[in-house]
């Protein structure tokens, strides 16, 4: 298995099948083996009925997980990544926000070093075509002041959703995760750093999606409050 793909998804029945039908026509066209973990965390919606529909399920690429109840991407992300059985695992937001193919991109870092890459919104060569509403980018800059400030310098953008890593570090570092919410990301690059794994961050193209999960005053606060929490929780690792 040479890729795994993962996406989180809760209540996401509207955005999931486009989603799963873009990454079945990405991988269709690929030598390599692959698969697709969708995580369904906890949705009271069709989502699990979406994901089940696709060709990538009808194809055998596709594995379905099942949280009991809504415990958080990072919850997902981490419970998926241990599952996972590529050499390499990528995960991506469920509205693909950023397009399949710019794992290309990812990967090009990857073959001079890299073990984790994370795409990014903000450095030189990103291309925004569709920008968030104002005030979720100023949120989103106020939060990587914070953790600039706290957690973790010489990132720009932390918390987009797509980054790609090697297997054998994406699962030590799993075991470790804490953090069940949106800031599981500053944890994972915090623990990459100290255990001196190589991050690169790399310009991607970005579309939002103007049907955002995020709440921008409940998770905004929890985001924030997870964050200052994140070197205490490690200080034995």
């Amino acid at each position: 298995m040479f890729l795994s793909i993962i996406i989180p998804a809760y209540n996401e029945q509207e955005r999931l099948k486009v989603t799963l039908e873009k990454v079945s026509l990405y991988l269709d066209i690929k030598q390599y083996e692959s698969e697709v973990i969708v995580v369904d965390d906890g949705s009271t919606d069709d989502t699990v009925k979406v994901a089940l529909s696709s060709k990538l399920n009808t194809s055998g690429r596709l594995t379905i997980l099942q949280n009991e109840g809504n415990r958080g991407k990072g919850f997902s992300v981490r419970r998926a990544i241990l599952a996972a059985r590529g050499d390499y695992i990528l995960f991506s937001d469920a509205d693909l926000s950023t397009p399949i193919e710019e794992v290309e991109k990812l990967f090009k870092q990857i073959e001079v070093g890299a073990d984790i890459v994370i795409g990014s919104r903000s450095i030189e060569g990103a291309q925004v075509q569709v920008h968030q509403p104002f005030y979720r980018e100023w949120m989103g800059r106020l939060f990587n002041f914070f953790v600039q400030l706290f957690v973790l310098k010489g990132f720009i953008d932390t918390q987009c959703g797509f980054k790609l890593l090697r297997a054998s570090p994406a699962k030590d570092i799993a075991t470790f995760l804490k953090i069940d919410g949106f800031s599981f990301d500053v944890e994972l690059m915090y623990l990459a750093t100290k255990k001196n794994y190589r991050i690169k961050e790399t310009p991607v193209i970005w579309i939002n999606s103007p049907n955002s999960r995020v709440n921008p005053i409940f998770d905004s606060y929890k985001m924030l409050k997870d964050l200052l929490t994140i070197k205490q929780l490690h200080r034995e690792d």
